[in-house]
């Protein structure tokens, strides 16, 4: 004989696991971070197709597509970050404090510039390291432990410099030792189908691979989105705060350190006065790209999209012939349509569950 449970009694019946619940394709659709990103990049795309002729030469593809890749590299880890709650506000002179120290250590120390590459690494994780520690220690806004980075780098960038070169900027390195090796890696370009693309290009789209990949796979993924959401929250069921966020200012170092041997090896010589102004860039393409600035909700690849709509509009300016003053316009322009389409896309997206 075999027992039968009994039936649950009307009104009474166990609700369904929503887990076990198929979405529909729509509904996926609108809860996808980037969504609104990639109706901003498709109109975008069809303006300055029809304002401007030349827009749509495969020439300006490649520049089109490096424009955004010099953003896109930056902009992937500064998503990761402000996924997870926080901002770095020194990421732009970040970027050139890893230029100056491969060009500056390479020089002094008469050593090969891998020598100096690998320095630099070290030392720009350990600025990334320092933000994350001084972030989690001393519990401070992000906004503040960064603003106060971005302006001792600021200083050190300039003082060091002229200590050390006597200019504002750097000595040339392009006669010493593995400096043409290192250009393959960090600032070389390639003709496929007359289109120039620069290896930026590449860096970027793995940065991209990389990031969606421990995003959506990885428990480091799920700690991310954890911390940024509610981080009490995220402590009380045994997510390691701190190291999660630790590791994603390293995150955004890595970038930086990847855009600053781009940056030395494209000119020779850095200018130390560059990238102050550039943090807000990364940022501004990470809110395009879906990023809430409350964290908690994003995509890289929402990220990815952002910066290449600044690189459409950056250069579809200039092959339109429009006063590139103009530039700022639209891009305060992108960034409120963006924030505003991309809170319409989340409530559609919360409306539908």
């Amino acid at each position: 004989m075999t027992a039968t449970a009994p039936a649950p009694a009307p009104g009474n019946e166990a609700a369904p696991d929503e887990r076990l619940i198929r979405a529909s394709p729509l509904r996926k659709l609108l809860g996808r971070p980037e969504l609104g990103s990639v109706v901003g990049a498709v109109a975008v795309f069809l303006f300055f197709a029809v304002a401007a002729d030349s827009f749509l030469r495969m020439s300006s593809f490649g520049t089109v597509l490096y424009a955004a890749s010099v953003i896109g590299i930056m902009a992937v880890p500064v998503a990761l970050l402000m996924i997870g709650g926080e901002f770095d506000l020194s990421a732009g002179v970040m970027v050139t404090s890893s230029a100056l120290i491969s060009s500056m250590f390479s020089y002094q120390m008469t050593a090969n510039v891998w020598v100096g590459i690998l320095v630099s690494l070290l030392v720009t994780l350990a600025i990334g390291v320092f933000n994350g520690f001084m972030l989690t220690r001393t519990e401070l806004p992000s906004f503040i432990i960064t603003l106060g980075t971005f302006l001792m780098l600021t200083g050190l960038n300039l003082g060091l410099t002229k200590l050390i070169s006597g200019t504002v900027s750097t000595k040339s390195i392009s006669d010493m030792e593995g400096f043409e090796s290192a250009k393959q890696v960090f600032a070389s370009q390639t003709t496929i189908g007359g289109v120039n693309l620069k290896v930026t290009i590449l860096w970027w789209a793995v940065l991209i691979a990389v990031a969606t990949w421990i995003l959506l796979r990885t428990r480091s993924g799920n700690w991310i989105f954890a911390v940024g959401g509610e981080k009490g929250a995220a402590r009380a069921v045994g997510v390691p705060v701190n190291r999660t966020k630790i590791g994603l200012y390293m995150g955004v170092a890595v970038g930086a350190w990847i855009s600053g041997q781009h940056l030395l090896f494209s000119f020779d010589v850095v200018q130390s006065g560059e990238g102050v102004g550039n943090e807000l860039t990364y940022i501004i393409a990470a809110v395009i790209g879906g990023c809430l600035i409350t964290g908690g909700y994003g995509s890289a690849i929402g990220a990815a999209v952002g910066a290449f709509i600044f690189g459409m509009t950056s250069k579809g300016i200039v092959y339109a012939e429009w006063n590139p003053d103009w530039f700022k316009f639209f891009l305060g322009a992108m960034l409120l349509l963006a924030t505003l389409l991309n809170a319409w896309v989340r409530k559609r997206a919360e409306a539908t569950k």
